[in-house]
């Protein structure tokens, strides 16, 4: 007999987004349900239709097949679809996953109902109860639920199958820049409920305490028994909550009509909290309501426990306000990931990603590019964010095809309309959006006129209508989002007088390999510019799956304990695209988060939580220092501080801050804590601000951010000329006994992913930047000074380079100068490289750190003194390139255990780096297992070095922090401790 659910192909069928699946609803059925989470038996077949045969494996549930032992492995494309099959078809050979395993009902649930949901399949789900059909559903992020009662009985055991379709018509509109994978992504629950059961909650907490639930009761037998009513409690408020009673006048306005209170059963429960404390990102106040069903003579039929916020969401003019005001969006993309389990991710595993982001300074999550797990909203609800809940539509290589497509209609409402349903009473979800990268047709229309008429208390956005006109009411899209916009297009927009929109960047900032650059200057721009309020950085992950290096597979659950700091152990690493044996694929793109696969922040993370500093010192008058508040809804009181000088001679003094009473937007001058000596150079007053307490994302004493300012310029240093002779080999290069390279020009860097993907790497090698030959032109000798002229050639043009050696009391002082032919009009760096000799493991400088940092990505790093093993200092991007540099170095020292070394000092603030690898190391490397330490140091010493930017998906650098054409000076003193 022909199976009904495979007879109607849904796979290739999108009109059918489900069959027995029940309706969505925001009753959460987690706390009273039975899990069948663990080990099923699972076959992998080659195509639906292919028969299951006798022989089982075992998959874990939840999990993904494509890493757990299987022959189908991961693969990554960003744009393209992994098959050539055109919407709605799907290919022939099409993994499916048949998952099966017995059900205990228990007896206890006679005379209940008894629904079965699946929390995620990727992507076609059919469900069979004892070989009978029960139902089918499509959209591999949001649950699906069945009514299994009239295929189980209570007290004995059934068998459960559930069949996964990997490719389908869905996955045409689920084509994110993701892993494909397949598989039971989320749990699986069995619960029971009453036959007269809530249907549905809703609530409307205003900011002024005005409360409002509404709900939807069914029976099963269809029509509602005489009597039912609901009852609600609102814990929170002191010893004693509010009591929530049923509304008269609504239950009258009901009644009049017989169908709508003898099927419909609605009901709504009405009150005003008195001094009511609002929810904000800042403040994430939560108060519990219970709702209650009862029947007739009162006996509690359901039960629906939510934690709710107080709070207003609403667009002014071309202002995004929270509770009346107007906040910035700090935000960043987020994916459901894992390294070990792919898209499956425990509640340990969302709280740890949140709690990182809080400590960072971000406030805000787009559920790139569909709905999360649902314990994220919890979470964000609990520890504070803004959330801009994105339906799972995504149509990126035929977006134009299906945009308008009929067939598509009831998916793309189905989608938007679900996950509504599910997450609207989530204080943390202020932004509704239709998608991702899907174009824009009558589709999106259709599901943004659904959540206006059901939800009209938020705003919705969709980036594929914003693009069409930033400032058009027509479209549908309440917010101008648009992803890696100009910044100057930004700015230009908000002045013009034409903008309508809030303008909330829905992309920005793209964080592949070492990158971001500019990002303090966006956010300079945007807390300047009325009408721009932030954006969201892509990404938060870089998707490396931990992969083994003997055999290419995937490690699965078993790896952990396998990585740390983002390096693997020896054996493993981080699998990007390609690295499975898929033809198609898209490399390392997918590796563009602000953390590694293990969550180790990047050193862009310590930019941006300067960046989004709650305190911000605003500079140093003669009566003392301006201390500022900005944030948008509470004072510093949560905050404790430390002062801390540091002096270019080496000291760093300290003392207890006492952070002003200052309301959001207040400012104050407070004395100069401490007493600037009058020797000591330059110096550096820094603000150590931590939580003062405990909070539920940082224990006491957790760094929240480290204002600083200069409080005294450098002075001149003039060094003694010696007669001392100076060791050149007969090219002209510097003989030293702790080099064992000499120093010579560098304009090369090993190309970051910005530098591959926008097209510079491309530009360098092609003048032989990578490959310059060195002639010596002359050696000239005057006095103790020695003068070396060479030119490097490239593929095209000449550089010039001269260096003057002389010997000065203590050391070598080094003078170079370059010149740059017309054509070099942007290269990497200007400077020099050399290596040292082996045993100097310990670098100290005076400068920026400890973190990374880069001309155009330097305001993480405050000036002061830092000291980390040479081993420490390189950054592992996923896949090798220009790292560890530290950007604004005065001087430092390379030092052995027993204190001897060399140390440099520089004319002036300068671009260091100090590694195991040479350009060419890192260039030729794909993969850090490929990369073999050298046992010395390479060191660079820039004259100018170009900025960063986040060309591989956005604009590329400001002209400010590109290396020009010319003449370049710069100067440095070597010497022995």
């Amino acid at each position: 007999m022909t199976d009904p659910l495979l007879a109607l192909r849904p796979w290739e069928s999108p009109e059918v987004t489900s069959w027995g699946r029940l309706p969505m609803n925001a009753v959460d059925r987690r706390a009273g349900a039975h899990s069948l989470d663990g080990d099923w038996r699972f076959q992998l077949l080659s195509a639906p239709h292919a028969p299951v045969g006798g022989a089982w494996s075992t998959a874990a549930v939840p999990g993904v097949w494509t890493m757990q032992g299987t022959d189908d492995l991961p693969q990554y494309l960003n744009i393209r679809m992994p098959f050539a099959d055109v919407p709605p078809l799907s290919p022939a050979d099409n993994p499916t996953g048949v998952y099966e395993r017995e059900v205990d009902v228990p007896a206890e649930w006679t005379g209940r109902r008894i629904v079965l949901q699946v929390g995620a399949a990727e992507s076609v789900l059919l469900v069979h109860v004892d070989g009978r059909p029960v139902g089918l559903s499509k959209d591999s992020h949001l649950a699906a639920e069945f009514d299994l009662t009239e295929v189980v009985r209570p007290g004995e055991r059934s068998v459960l199958r559930l069949t996964v379709v990997k490719w389908s018509d869905a996955s045409h509109i689920e084509d994110q820049d993701h892993w494909w994978h397949g598989g039971l992504t989320r749990s699986v629950l069995l619960y029971a409920t009453d036959p007269l059961r809530l249907a549905d909650v809703t609530v409307r907490a205003r900011q002024d305490g005005e409360l409002r639930v509404d709900c939807l009761v069914r029976d099963t037998g269809g029509a509602l028994p005489e009597g039912w009513y609901v009852s609600g409690e609102l814990e929170g408020l002191g010893p004693v909550g509010l009591e929530l009673t049923q509304d008269a006048a609504f239950d009258l306005a009901n009644a009049e009509d017989e169908r709508v209170s003898a099927f419909l059963g609605e009901a709504r429960m009405q009150a005003r909290v008195p001094e009511v404390r609002t929810w904000t990102a800042e403040t994430p106040e939560l108060y519990d309501l219970t709702v209650r069903l009862h029947r007739a003579d009162g006996r509690v039929a359901d039960v629906s426990r939510h934690r709710i916020g107080f709070r207003d969401v609403e667009i002014v003019g071309r202002d995004l306000l929270v509770n009346g005001e107007r906040i910035f969006i700090r935000g960043v993309n987020r994916h459901d990931f894992h390294p070990l389990t792919g898209r499956t991710v425990s509640y340990d595993d969302m709280r740890a990603d949140l709690v990182l982001l809080k400590r960072f300074g971000f406030n805000a999550i787009r559920t790139a590019h569909y709905p999360n797990d649902p314990t994220l909203y919890d979470l964000a609800d609990e520890l504070g964010f803004y959330v801009v809940d994105e339906a799972d539509i995504e149509s990126h290589d035929h977006a134009h095809e299906i945009a308008d497509d009929p067939r598509y209609l009831n998916a793309f409402v189905d989608r938007v309309s679900r996950m509504v349903l599910r997450d609207k009473n989530h204080p943390s979800v202020i932004i509704w959006s239709l998608g991702n990268e899907s174009d824009y047709g009558a589709n999106h229309d259709a599901a943004a006129g659904w959540v206006r008429r059901h939800d009209p208390t938020r705003p919705v956005q969709y980036e594929g209508a914003a693009k069409l006109g930033w400032a058009d009411p027509k479209l549908a899209s309440d917010i101008a989002c648009p992803m890696y916009a100009p910044l100057e297009d930004c700015v230009a927009h908000a002045l013009s007088g034409e903008q309508t929109k809030p303008l909330i960047q829905c992309e920005y900032s793209h964080a592949m390999g070492n990158s971001n650059g500019t990002l303090a200057d966006h956010w300079a721009a945007i807390e300047a510019t009325p009408g721009l309020q932030g954006g969201f950085i892509w990404e938060f992950w870089d998707h490396g799956i931990l992969q083994t290096v003997n055999d290419g597979r995937p490690v699965g659950r078993g790896g952990a304990g396998l990585y740390d700091n983002g390096v693997t152990a020896p054996g493993y690493r981080w699998a990007y695209g390609g690295d499975f044996g898929e033809k198609d694929h898209d490399g390392a793109f997918i590796a563009d988060g602000v953390v590694f696969p293990d969550r180790t922040p990047k050193p862009v993370m310590f930019e941006h939580r300067e960046i989004s500093a709650p305190v911000r010192l605003e500079g140093f008058r003669h009566e003392g220092l301006v201390v500022s508040n900005h944030q948008h809804f509470r004072g510093l009181e949560w905050l404790a501080g430390r002062w801390e000088l540091s002096l270019a001679d080496g000291r760093t003094l300290t003392a207890p801050a006492e952070l002003p009473a200052l309301l959001p937007g207040e400012t104050a001058v407070v004395p100069l804590p401490l007493e600037l000596p009058a020797d000591g150079g330059e110096a550096w007053l820094t603000l150590r601000v931590t939580t003062a307490e405990e909070l539920p994302w940082a224990p006491q004493g957790t760094d929240v951010c480290a204002p600083q300012v200069r409080l005294r310029a450098a002075e001149p240093v003039t060094e003694q000329t010696v007669a001392s002779r100076v060791e050149v080999d007969a090219e002209g290069l510097l003989v030293h006994p702790l080099l064992t390279a000499a120093p010579t020009l560098s304009l090369w860097r090993a190309p970051t992913d910005n530098d591959e993907l926008g097209g510079m790497a491309l530009r360098w090698r092609t003048w032989g930047l990578d490959s310059l030959v060195r002639k010596l032109v002359s050696v000239h000798r005057d006095g103790v000074s020695v003068t070396v002229d060479a030119e490097y050639a490239g593929a095209t043009g000449v550089v010039r380079h001269r260096q003057v050696f002389t010997p000065v009391d203590g050391g070598l002082r080094v003078e170079e100068r370059a010149e740059l032919p017309e054509e070099f009009d942007d290269v990497a760096r200007v400077g020099s490289v050399f290596e040292t000799v082996a045993g100097l493991d310990l670098l100290e400088w005076f400068g920026q750190g400890p973190w990374e940092s880069y001309p155009d990505r330097s305001g993480g790093a405050p000036v002061g003194h830092h000291s980390l093993p040479v081993d420490a200092l390189f950054t592992p991007y996923l896949r090798p390139q220009e790292s560890g540099g530290r950007h604004g170095v005065r001087r430092f020292t390379l030092s052995a255990p027993d204190a001897t070394g060399l140390a440099v000092t520089l004319d002036e603030p300068r671009q260091v780096s100090v590694t195991r690898f040479t350009a060419e190391d890192l260039t030729a490397a794909a993969h850090h297992d490929e990369l073999t330490p050298r046992a010395g140091c390479v060191v660079h010493l820039d004259a100018a070095h170009r900025g960063l930017g986040t060309a591989s998906c956005g604009p590329d650098t400001f002209p400010s922090y590109l290396v020009a054409p010319g003449v370049h000076h710069w100067s440095w003193t070597l010497r022995v401790l």
